[in-house]
């Protein structure tokens, strides 16, 4: 199913301008670099619209009633979630990667995950080195 939204997103991508298809097929690092900026921009609006559906404003009415934090649209909520979605996948295609990519790096990523917890994960002299291993 994954698959089926990263050929989704890049014939929207393309109605906009980027075609994620052929930079896969010749990555050049500028064009990814002003996609990957623009797709910044537009995910960085879409987690505010997120945060806007709920009272965060500890000056608001609703923060002084006990309410601070309190999701009051949920319908939009779940419309900018997958606003960030579209954005999401995109961002990854800025990078050259389809589906099976980002499942492969998902999987990479997890086992590093969990043994960071399992190891008592801790910021305090945190490295990126068990990173370096994920391809």
């Amino acid at each position: 199913m994954l698959k089926e939204l990263f050929i989704k997103q890049a014939e929207l991508n393309k109605r906009t301008g980027f075609d994620p298809d052929a930079l896969r097929a010749d990555f050049d690092p500028h064009t990814a670099g002003i996609w990957l900026n623009n797709y910044i921009a537009a995910m960085s609006s879409e987690i505010e619209e997120l945060r806007d559906c709920t009272y965060w404003k500890h000056w608001c009415k609703e923060a002084g009633e006990g309410k601070r934090f309190w999701l009051h649209d949920l319908q939009n909520a779940r419309v900018e979630v997958i606003d960030m979605l579209f954005f999401w996948i995109s961002l990854a295609q800025c990078l050259g990667m389809n589906a099976g990519d980002v499942i492969r790096l998902y999987e990479q990523k997890l086992k590093v995950n969990h043994d960071r917890q399992d190891d008592g994960y801790s910021m305090t002299g945190k490295t990126e080195d068990d990173n370096k291993n994920i391809k």
